[in-house]
């Protein structure tokens, strides 16, 4: 869990406790400590909303459509694999072992958590949607949010640049260059 305040407060160190649930704080510094976290913020975050700015109701709204439309594709129709163990080739080398690839729906529905109903509402709902409209929706969402924020984060982005100095107030470094030129050599040499 990252350190910030965003995420732990007294309310849900409250809640945990109630579960007998425990955090830990990463260390400052140490971003190896999120990989998996960050490799979600990259896989999804910037995957799908992409790398603008979004500071207006209008695209919290868009993004919270987006982040709906992408929740379904990814629970219901996306497979992804599991890291399972370590195997050993025949030349010593280790290799990462993984399970068969299932959408995350059916890893639930395998854990034998939920119940027949719940098991029987989550396949109605995957057969409600249509993957392929999923797809055209998330792109038409995005195209949404693009036309909202791309112009602005770039005029933001331009803002914050550094301005190249002025040619007229800077004064050349080191040694004349005309002086370089010419050795320093004694008479006669």
């Amino acid at each position: 869990m990252d350190n910030g305040s965003e995420f732990i407060n007294h309310e849900v160190v409250e809640w945990a406790g109630q579960r007998d649930l425990f955090f830990t704080r990463s260390r400052p510094y140490k971003k190896n400590d999120q990989a998996t976290v960050e490799s979600k913020n990259n896989h999804l975050v910037r995957r799908y909303g992409m790398y603008w700015r979004y500071d207006t109701a209008q695209e919290r709204e868009v993004l919270n459509r987006l982040w709906v439309l992408v929740d379904n594709r990814l629970n219901y129709f996306t497979p992804t694999k599991k890291p399972i163990g370590w195997s050993t080739d025949a030349r010593g080398r280790r290799k990462r072992l993984y399970d068969t690839p299932a959408t995350p729906m059916e890893r639930l529905i395998a854990s034998g958590t939920l119940s027949p109903a719940q098991q029987a509402e989550l396949a109605a709902k995957r057969d409600s949607l249509d993957v392929m409209e999923l797809a055209r929706q998330i792109d038409l969402t995005q195209r949404q949010l693009i036309k909202l924020a791309a112009a602005k984060t770039r005029r933001l982005e331009e803002q914050a640049k550094p301005k190249p100095p002025d040619p007229k107030g800077v004064k050349p470094c080191g040694p004349d260059p005309a002086a370089r030129s010419q050795p320093d050599r004694p008479e006669g040499q």
